[in-house]
């Protein structure tokens, strides 16, 4: 999903108030009958923003297309595990004429199952409140989708559609009646975050007759204590950058917090990590949420949990299972695959079949545990609170023997404390990533003794480095995102670096090119590049560093020094069937037609001639079976000694690796010196970066030119850049 907002709004507060949707928009009703929504709309090479309208009885446009391609409905509509249970689900529940709601219908595919449950599928047209479905969307974009859906399936007059949050349904104007049966999926991998609890409330109280029928009938979050290294970098940076012997210290003693991640569950593919991860304990149920019934805003448990094997406890990893029938025989799991043993889990029917599939919309999560986590030994007693809200999980430790407590809170809301995703976190206390960064300052300092030096973009550790290395120089910091907060952080953390405050001040862009129109020039301008709050941006779309490096072009001085100098794009031919999978174009689901959804949720394969689906931005680490099927190579440079401008390139990919390749996933590795020295890539064998993907519309069985077979054995691949809207075209063809 994507999410773009004015920066003085909380989307989190939006994406659960406009709680019944798969991607987040600002929408509003308009006093005709018709509605609108409104779309805030970014440009990645600038930040500038502006809102886009988007009317009702428009078409999708590319805009449209794009946002709906960055969000997980094709990934959900492939998910067959999935859609059987829910359909097996409601047809044991539905088993005659009703009143159903839909809450968050999405293309329709739920209200369509109860329909059919009620044999109103073809000819019956509903009347009155029995035997009527109605259907509560609050996105306009999907509304249209649904109305297509409905339609290529001939359910349009079975199914009532609402373009509204479930909270604005009112019985007697949207609904004839209560409802008697409630179908939904509105869970995330945390299972409360799109606002589960506040909708359910709202539906029992507003919406639903007594005792109605839900499907899913109830939800239960399991956890587990591990222990992994992995999981500890992407936290703990006081106590990982211990480990870093260079000068820079960007969590001083007695600031424990001032670069943190925000303490929350962060979701992410825990099998990925299996190799790193050792269990601590065996799955213990957290909490139990009752569909069929209303349930509590807040509740509190205090679990005991014996230790399993001796080690340090870096964090907990939870899941749920969703028991979507009344009697207790239809179940789906977002456990990870280490929970082979359905029998192990409390309360589970064994013989139910326990088939996974990777998908990406529902992971599984994470809970760090602060410092260095907590020592353990085998069969030692852990005291476990959780706390749930109406939108989060949340947990607090002690060890019965040692009786020491956790404290789990929210960090104390200091001013100078900035909150980092945790890959951030683990690169910031990455030795060569450091040991490079600070090499590529220290040799252009060599090539000219700077005056000014510039961090144009959001770079905590590029700043501090300059402030601590650059004496003699005067030190800026643009910080486009952190602004304020960054110019407190680097004020907090002078002395441990060395540096007076006064030596290091953050200016806006504008204000950069006022002061210094008759002043001093630029003689040294950094960036990782890193811009805050792109958190799932395409890699090129980090050449906003070249952006703001040509807007600069008029005040550096003769020969000043750029770093990074110079941008490659680097391509690799891969195995991806699990992501091509999640994402292949959708023919009928559970017997219902989706075909006219592909174009708009940029599916892959079986795209009618011209179409092609977008390249979008995965962790390709985290994408289930993967394969190199080709080396690596440079498709095209960027060059930042120049201002920005149109640049295409190609190359030839040989193919090494016999088997089916899926796409090709591209990336940028960042040329730190004019030598090209230092090079910091972004690519797959990263994890702190994402990749753009371009899934191809089949997969294509290759091999390399030794092999005897006829397939395919190398491609050529195309790619061209406009700076005028950050867009980079892929094209390939195989030879």
């Amino acid at each position: 999903m994507q999410c773009l907002f004015p920066k003085t709004l909380n989307p989190q507060f939006f994406l659960r108030s406009f709680n019944n949707t798969r991607s987040k928009a600002f929408t509003v009703r308009s006093m005709s009958s018709g509605s609108r929504m409104f779309q805030l709309k970014v440009d990645p090479l600038t930040g500038n923003s502006e809102w886009v309208v988007i009317e009702e009885d428009e078409a999708s446009g590319d805009a449209t297309k794009q946002l709906l391609a960055n969000t997980s409905y094709l990934d959900m509509l492939n998910d067959t595990r999935r859609n059987k249970a829910y359909r097996e689900a409601i047809d044991k529940t539905i088993t005659k004429p009703c009143h159903v709601l839909d809450i968050g219908a999405g293309t329709g595919l739920l209200s369509m199952m109860a329909a059919r449950a009620m044999d109103l599928g073809d000819s019956v047209e509903s009347s009155g409140s029995k035997g009527m479905v109605t259907a509560c969307e609050s996105y306009l974009p999907m509304v249209k989708l649904m109305r297509k859906v409905l339609h290529a399936n001939g359910m349009q007059r079975k199914i009532r559609i609402i373009n509204k949050r479930s909270d604005e349904l009112e019985v007697g104007v949207d609904m004839p009646s209560r409802a008697d049966v409630l179908v939904s999926e509105i869970l995330d991998s945390e299972l409360l975050g799109e606002g589960l609890i506040p909708t359910l409330q709202h539906a029992h109280d507003q919406l639903l007759v007594d005792n109605p029928k839900t499907v899913p009938y109830r939800a239960t979050v399991y956890g587990q204590l591990v222990e992994s290294t992995d999981l500890w970098k992407l936290h703990d940076l006081y106590n990982t950058e211990k480990e870093v012997l260079d000068e820079i210290c960007l969590v001083p003693e007695g600031m424990d917090s001032a670069l943190c991640v925000k303490r929350q569950q962060f979701s992410m593919h825990c099998d990925a990590l299996e190799e790193d991860i050792k269990l601590l304990s065996e799955p213990f149920k957290v909490f139990d949420f009752d569909f069929w019934r209303r349930p509590d805003s807040h509740r509190v448990t205090k679990l005991s949990v014996q230790a399993t094997d001796t080690g340090a406890v870096h964090a907990v990893i939870s899941w749920w299972l969703l028991q979507l029938d009344e009697k207790g025989t239809i179940f789906y799991s977002t456990a990870p695959k280490w929970i082979s043993c359905p029998s192990s889990v409390e309360g589970f029917n064994s013989s139910i079949s326990w088939s996974q599939n990777w998908c990406d919309h529902w992971k599984q999560c994470v809970w760090f545990i602060p410092k260095k986590g907590l020592s353990l030994l085998k069969d030692e007693e852990v005291s476990l609170l959780a706390v749930h809200t109406d939108t989060s999980i949340s947990y607090e430790m002690k060890t019965l023997s040692q009786n020491l407590e956790l404290e789990q809170s929210e960090v104390s809301a200091q001013k100078y404390q900035i909150t980092l995703l945790p890959e951030k976190i683990a690169l910031y206390s990455d030795v060569n990533w450091r040991c490079s960064m600070l090499k590529a300052i220290k040799n252009a300092m060599k090539q000219k003794t700077p005056s000014l030096c510039v961090v144009v973009d959001d770079s905590i550790f590029l700043a501090v480095a300059l402030a601590h290395l650059a004496k003699g120089s005067h030190v800026l910091s643009l910080f486009p995102g952190l602004q304020e907060k960054g110019a407190l952080y680097l004020q907090a953390v002078a002395t441990a670096n060395g540096y007076s405050k006064d030596h290091v001040e953050v200016q806006k862009m504008s204000e950069l090119l006022t002061s210094q129109s008759s002043q001093e020039k630029i003689d040294l301008l950094v960036g990782e590049p890193f811009y805050y709050g792109n958190n799932s941006v395409l890699p090129w779309q980090n050449l906003r560093f070249w952006k703001d490096r040509s807007l600069l072009d008029s005040i550096l001085s003769e020969g000043a020094v750029i770093m990074p100098c110079k941008g490659l794009l680097k391509a690799c031919a891969m195995s991806l069937p699990d992501l091509w999978q999640s994402h292949q174009c959708l023919q009928h689901v559970e017997g219902f037609d989706h075909s006219v959804v592909n174009s708009t949720l940029g599916a892959c394969g079986g795209l009618p001639p011209g179409q092609e689906n977008p390249t979008l931005p995965f962790s390709v680490w985290q994408c289930g079976e993967s394969k190199k099927m080709s080396d690596i190579v440079t498709i095209m440079e960027f060059n930042f000694l120049k201002t920005i401008s149109p640049c295409s390139g190609k190359a030839k990919v040989e193919f090494i690796s016999h088997g089916k390749c899926h796409g090709f996933v591209l990336w940028i590795d960042w040329v730190m010196d004019a030598e090209e020295s230092i090079v910091l890539s972004t690519g797959p064998e990263q994890r702190y970066w994402k990749q753009g993907v371009k899934l191809m519309k089949e997969p294509v069985a290759v091999g390399s030119h030794r092999s005897a077979t006829t397939d395919c054995h190398s491609a050529d691949i195309e790619t061209s850049f406009d700076p005028s809207t950050g867009d980079l075209i892929v094209e390939y063809a195989f030879l």
